[in-house]
């Protein structure tokens, strides 16, 4: 059984939380862009500098970078069996590339997990996450630029996958082990079995 999943939802809304339980519930791994190029900022890499110099302004890596870093991804061995993807695509142009990779691979996405969350509990969510991780990306100003980015260029993705019948809406609000347990029964439902 492959499980070829995406989770959508603004940030602050725990999709990379519950992108990282439910991959490991399907036994896929998470791929999260955010955390690929954390890692190469870390690291120091040529393309750590030129994602850390992007972010610094609260601006989003362009799509031909992140659809680079994602397919270079996806064809790992690990990926073969499925993956849950957790912040890609994140606009039209990216939904195309995805598409087109997959295609060539004779896939297709078994579902798009939406979590949804209010803007003002993001906002709360993430102002108190830059205080206890000392995150300095998060002033107020970048969230709320960030969301608008988010409700401008990433939602609308949703509104194609709607459209394909992919989208499972599950609501954001309430404890982890409860929003894990959601995304669970609505997976399985649409016919995808856990791993474990």
């Amino acid at each position: 059984m492959t499980a070829r999943l995406l989770i959508v939802g603004p940030q602050g809304s725990g999709k990379g939380t519950q992108g990282v339980r439910i991959a490991e519930a399907f036994g896929v791994p998470a791929v999260s862009t955010g955390d690929v190029f954390r890692a190469n900022i870390s690291e120091g890499t040529e393309l750590g500098q030129q994602v850390q110099a992007i972010i610094a302004a609260g601006n989003l890596v362009p799509d031909e970078l992140t659809s680079a870093v994602v397919r270079d991804r996806l064809a790992q061995d690990d990926a073969a069996p499925g993956f849950l993807l957790d912040g890609y695509p994140r606009n039209l142009g990216q939904v195309g590339d995805l598409d087109a990779f997959l295609e060539e691979r004779g896939e297709s996405l078994d579902a798009v997990i939406e979590l949804d969350v209010p803007r003002e509990e993001s906002i709360s969510r993430l102002t108190k996450r830059a205080e206890e991780q000392g995150r300095t990306d998060d002033t107020a100003e970048v969230i709320a630029h960030r969301l608008s980015i988010y409700e401008n260029e990433t939602a609308p993705i949703l509104d194609v996958y709607r459209e394909r019948g992919l989208v499972v809406a599950i609501d954001g609000i309430g404890s982890l082990d409860v929003i894990t347990e959601r995304i669970l029964t609505a997976l399985i439902a649409r016919g995808l079995t856990p791993a474990s």
